[in-house]
């Protein structure tokens, strides 16, 4: 493991902004920091977040929510120099298929990303082959809790560069903490709303242990998934070269 940590946000209003940077890969090489962060719904930050927004250096937004989900929110402030890219990777709304209390909710989720990943290739390769353009660089990722849309696309890019598994789930799993937070800054700000239920909330490790295993065993590999799904050999080379030291 590489004990990389959450710190916590730089912006109030949001608690699941983190870089993806810092873990190590199977060669000893460490994914680059600074170049690829990860949030939770970025409409909550306001111009009291320019500077700090701005001191990221950030150059492009992907934005992986449903386009009635940004109808409601709102989208990140248009701030100078900064560019927008909403990307839907089209699935089923969980209401769909709702969680049954009892059972294994790291199955539950397990399936729905499984559900992502066959209906959102295109939105998941366009999302992923962002990422690997040097020019777009630095780039974050989010959809509205910034763990499951967000959480695939990370795992996706992270496992391409090689880092373990166990890790790829240690950095998912760090989004139960921000869940923590939200659900306080929730109770405080808004005490007569609803909890959202525990798929909305936990991030339980196993939940992507089980997703990485079952797509390399439908496609032999992350790599052979995102072929499928899109991604060229030139754009996953690219993204070993600006994302590895």
């Amino acid at each position: 493991m590489s004990g990389v940590d959450a710190p916590q946000p730089p912006f109030p209003a949001l608690f699941n902004f983190r870089d993806v940077g810092g873990y190590r890969n199977r060669d000893g090489r460490t994914v680059r920091r600074r170049r690829l962060y990860r949030s939770d719904s970025l409409h909550r930050i306001d111009e009291t977040d320019r500077a700090a927004f701005t001191a990221l250096g950030i150059r492009t937004v992907i934005d992986l929510r449903r386009p009635t989900e940004v109808a409601r929110d709102g989208r990140v402030p248009a701030y100078d120099g900064l560019t927008y890219r909403h990307i839907h990777p089209e699935h089923r709304d969980w209401a769909e298929q709702r969680y049954q209390p009892g059972t294994s909710l790291a199955r539950y989720l397990a399936d729905r990303y499984a559900d992502l990943a066959q209906t959102g290739t295109a939105g998941l390769a366009e999302a992923v082959g962002l990422i690997a353009d040097s020019a777009t660089a630095p780039v974050v990722v989010h959809c509205v809790a910034g763990k499951d849309r967000t959480g695939i696309v990370c795992a996706l890019t992270l496992s391409v560069l090689g880092v373990s598994d166990a890790d790829i789930a240690e950095d998912y799993a760090l989004s139960s903490e921000a869940s923590a937070r939200f659900s306080a800054w929730l109770a405080a700000t808004a005490p007569h709303t609803e909890e959202p239920p525990p798929p909305f909330l936990a991030s339980p490790a196993e939940a992507m242990a089980l997703f990485l295993t079952e797509l390399r065993e439908g496609h032999g590999s992350v790599e052979g998934y995102l072929r499928h799904a899109g991604v060229t050999d030139d754009q996953l080379t690219a993204l070993r070269d600006h994302l590895l030291d």
